[in-house]
């Protein structure tokens, strides 16, 4: 990989979505630092050449700001384990952002939507005010007011990426629920009501989106919705099916069953207080970002069928008895 070495780009967090920005950064040839907990390659990212990876501990300040030394861009796409975020996700993203300011680096972040809380089916926009209807909007609330703070300041130049329920290579989530059992022709899960207009956010075009973002002085000290498709659960499911070659076989969760499922599972019990965005029409408006830059999300199509490519190449561990 020929690199552009005046920069260098440091990720944290080797998931979907760190893995999407690298991608979208090793096209532009630039130099990249990946940083987790073990300083290796994951399963989102493989091994692509000229990459480097490094072991630090984010929840621990000068572990964060020694991991980062030289950047010149920083993309915070780590986050804790979902009945985490309370305790966990306020310093990590303070750590990053305090290493930013240190190496007077860019920060751009990765965001949801849970600061705006339940919209009530109506789109999403970016000028909506924060009114969190759940624990972890109020966390994330928080957090991106953190942020709002950081860059009015003048402490660190920041620039913020929203997006909608991700979908896309290495994201095991939605694999778990839809494109491991579409492969194996098994039943897929969708949650709530599948039948409703609902947002998804493609984690390739959500990488890109950040990147480019990254590069645009004006782009800062703003929030921006970034390029995605509005479809229904059902929709992108049977999509995934057609996309494996399998006929579709679709169950439902409820909240019912995310209720029994929190007795033995935290990540379920989290999920019943944003039950909201599956009950209702759950609507990102990305305007904004497609009149400013004229970027537009991969149609679903082909986002689905290169998805189901990547997970059919990386087939589901087998469970150890």
């Amino acid at each position: 990989m020929t690199t552009n070495s005046s920069e260098l780009h440091v990720i944290f967090g080797t998931g979907a979505m760190g893995a999407s920005v690298m991608e979208a950064l090793i096209k532009r040839g630039k130099r990249i630092r990946m940083i987790n907990r073990g300083g290796k390659p994951s399963i989102a990212t493989g091994s692509p050449a000229g990459v480097e990876f490094v072991k630090a501990d984010v929840m621990n300040a000068e572990s964060t700001r020694s991991a980062a030394q030289g950047a010149t861009h920083i993309y915070q796409c780590a986050q804790p384990e979902y009945h985490e975020w309370a305790e966990k996700f306020p310093p990590l993203q303070t750590n990053i952002l305090n290493a930013a300011a240190a190496h007077n680096a860019r920060l751009i972040v990765v965001e949801n939507l849970y600061m705006y809380g339940d919209p009530n089916g109506q789109p999403i926009v970016e000028a909506m005010p924060y009114k969190p209807t759940s624990k972890k909007g109020e966390v994330r609330a928080a957090m991106t007011r953190e942020l709002e703070e950081a860059h009015a300041s003048g402490k660190v130049r920041v620039v913020r990426g929203r997006g909608s329920d991700f979908y896309g290579a290495g994201y095991m989530i939605m694999g778990d629920q839809v494109f491991y059992p579409a492969l194996a022709g098994k039943q897929a899960s969708g949650i709530g009501s599948l039948d409703l207009p609902h947002t998804f956010t493609y984690t390739k075009d959500f990488g890109a989106a950040l990147v480019m973002l990254g590069e645009h002085d004006d782009a800062y000290g703003q929030a921006w919705h970034v390029p995605s498709t509005t479809l229904t659960q059902r929709e992108l499911i049977e999509m995934a099916f057609k996309a494996a070659g399998t006929a579709p076989k679709i169950g439902v969760i409820n909240k019912v069953m995310m209720r029994v499922g929190g007795l033995f599972m935290p990540g379920a019990r989290e999920m019943i207080e944003m039950m909201y965005e599956f009950e209702k029409p759950f609507i990102m408006d990305s305007s904004k970002i497609e009149r400013a830059f004229g970027m537009t999300a991969t149609p679903p199509e082909q986002a689905i069928t290169e998805t189901v490519a990547w997970f059919k190449a990386n087939p589901k561990p087998n469970k150890k008895h």
